[in-house]
């Protein structure tokens, strides 16, 4: 698809996602060759059309002007690659947490980064697993509508690491934020409570990270997409940060680890004190919407969304989760 193509090829995928989420279940609950085999996102078969009868020859008729396309900015091609980037990211964890493959039926470029890390999760909670599909689904659904948008413009997978091994983004952000000791390792596919933990970690940056690119899209059906984009992370952000605080009222070390995670990550991102965890000051209420004084929720730079992706809270131009760094142009962090 051309990138200058406007929304009605995009929210046709919308009617799509109805076929993938029953697809799904039979990659989910399938044998682990059946899994390798299927394709959520492949497309259905239409139903065989007899041959039409004759129909007149019509009248010709004068074809209206045709009005000229908007043409995305390179700012506007900028952030959308790096909403890709976080989205390639996304798909593996929970894809890989789901039922143990990559993301099927999507696009990862012509020649994408490779994967480290990521196997399927046993879970001990059936919503929670369903949950994971289901994030597992949006994220899969997320690459392909990005990449419609950008076209040729659309950038290749970059090199992602989502392992838990020594060497792991998810061990060092842990040790990073003194959930694991140093030298200790953290493996997000270990179990529910690991999995939960993890996906806060990644996903709870996403809102801040549109809301923060909303600003600078100009193009209306761009507008429209990151704004649609931004309300399902938010739901999946309040999925998360409701889940864990939950679950913490049986497990408190659920709720203070994802208090040392929020605080790691703004140790990253700046001097500013914004993220925040689940709890509160007043025991009597929780804090599943981490908001500032008016309600709102607050935004990241792209930069500053880097910080937290390389673990670092320097200028640089890979780490972490990223390895060799984001594609596109928009690639170092701030200097924080």
């Amino acid at each position: 698809m051309d990138k200058h193509e406007t929304g009605s090829a995009i929210l046709s995928n919308e009617e799509r996602t109805r076929h993938e989420r029953r697809r799904f279940l039979q990659v989910a609950g399938g044998s682990a060759a059946a899994v390798g085999g299927l394709s959520l996102l492949a497309a259905c078969g239409g139903d065989s059309s007899p041959t039409p009868s004759p129909s007149p020859t019509p009248t010709p008729t004068s074809s209206p002007t045709p009005t000229p396309t908007p043409t995305f900015s390179q700012a506007e091609i900028d952030v959308l690659n790096f909403a890709l980037n976080v989205a390639y990211i996304e798909a593996h964890f929970y894809w890989q947490a789901a039922v143990g493959t990559a993301p099927q039926g999507v696009s990862f470029g012509t020649t994408p980064g490779a994967v480290t890390g990521g196997r399927q999760v046993a879970f001990t909670d059936a919503i929670l697993q369903q949950n994971a599909r289901e994030l597992a689904l949006d994220c899969a659904a997320h690459i392909s509508v990005l990449r419609s948008f950008l076209g040729a413009a659309a950038i290749d997978q970059p090199a992602i690491n989502i392992d838990g091994g020594a060497t792991g983004a998810f061990t060092k952000a842990a040790q990073a934020a003194g959930i694991v000791a140093a030298g200790a390792t953290f493996d997000p596919y270990a179990g529910d409570d690991n999995f939960l933990l993890s996906a806060f970690l990644l996903t709870d940056v996403v809102p801040t990270a549109y809301k923060g690119a909303i600003t600078t899209l100009v193009y209306t059906t761009l507008i429209d997409a990151a704004a649609g984009l931004h309300g399902v992370k938010s739901y999946h952000a309040g999925l998360l940060r409701s889940t864990i605080y939950a679950k913490g009222a049986s497990n408190a070390s659920l709720r203070t680890n994802a208090g040392l995670i929020s605080d790691a990550r703004d140790s990253l991102d700046g001097t500013s004190d914004l993220d925040q965890g689940v709890t509160n000051t007043d025991a009597t209420i929780s804090n599943i919407v981490a908001t500032d004084g008016n309600g709102l929720i607050y935004s990241r730079t792209p930069q500053q969304v880097l910080n937290i992706l390389y673990l670092n809270k320097a200028a640089v131009t890979s780490g972490g989760f990223l390895p060799a760094g984001a594609n596109g142009n928009v690639k170092t962090s701030a200097a924080n």
